[in-house]
């Protein structure tokens, strides 16, 4: 739903003014205005950071080692910023990818657990901030729970990329070419 909306305001927006489709850069083998995918490598990054948060309170406190929450937060914190970035990427990415069939559904779900995500992290980082200054010995088991909820979304996510790109082939130079040629 979120690319289609993208897409058609792309496409309305070169049919309406040929100037500014002129302005738009032209798109690659891959349907896209630059050398290669960029939300991937972002995303990794989030995936690393929110993992390593739920991996380090968990080793926190199966080891007694409490400071292991201070590093648990500061990756909960750039995973917050780095969502944010890798999303505007997405969304850019999914508006080019001319998704066909079921890969419009795997996507839309794709967007729409991306976009919770950050809203989740960035209220998991408020709470924890908030939490840290009463006691930051100390991590509340509803934190944990939240904890273990941030891993199932993740990996839920990290499901429905690979579906995008190992199964549907979204900005593989065979498939685009394919819905170039009106093949899909």
């Amino acid at each position: 739903m979120i690319h289609a909306t993208l897409s058609y305001a792309v496409s309305g927006l070169s049919d309406l003014c040929p100037i500014i489709s002129s302005l738009l850069p032209p798109l690659n083998e891959k349907n896209l205005p630059w050398i290669d995918v960029i939300h991937p490598i972002v995303v990794h990054f989030v995936i690393a950071m929110a993992l390593g948060a739920v991996v380090f309170d968990f080793v926190g406190i199966i080891f007694k080692k409490p400071n292991l929450f201070e590093v648990s937060f500061l990756n909960l914190i750039v995973a917050t910023i780095a969502i944010f970035i890798a999303i505007v990427f997405g969304q850019i990415e999914a508006g080019l990818s001319n998704p066909y069939g079921v890969s419009r559904d795997v996507l839309n779900y794709h967007s729409t657990i991306g976009w919770s995500l950050a809203g989740i992290l960035s209220v998991i980082s408020g709470w924890r901030y908030v939490s840290r200054q009463t006691n930051p010995q100390v991590l509340s088991k509803g934190f944990v729970f939240v904890d273990i909820v941030l891993a199932v979304l993740v990996c839920t996510q990290v499901y429905l990329g690979d579906m995008l790109v190992w199964i549907y082939g979204l900005h593989t130079v065979p498939v685009v070419e394919a819905v170039r040629e009106g093949i899909l």
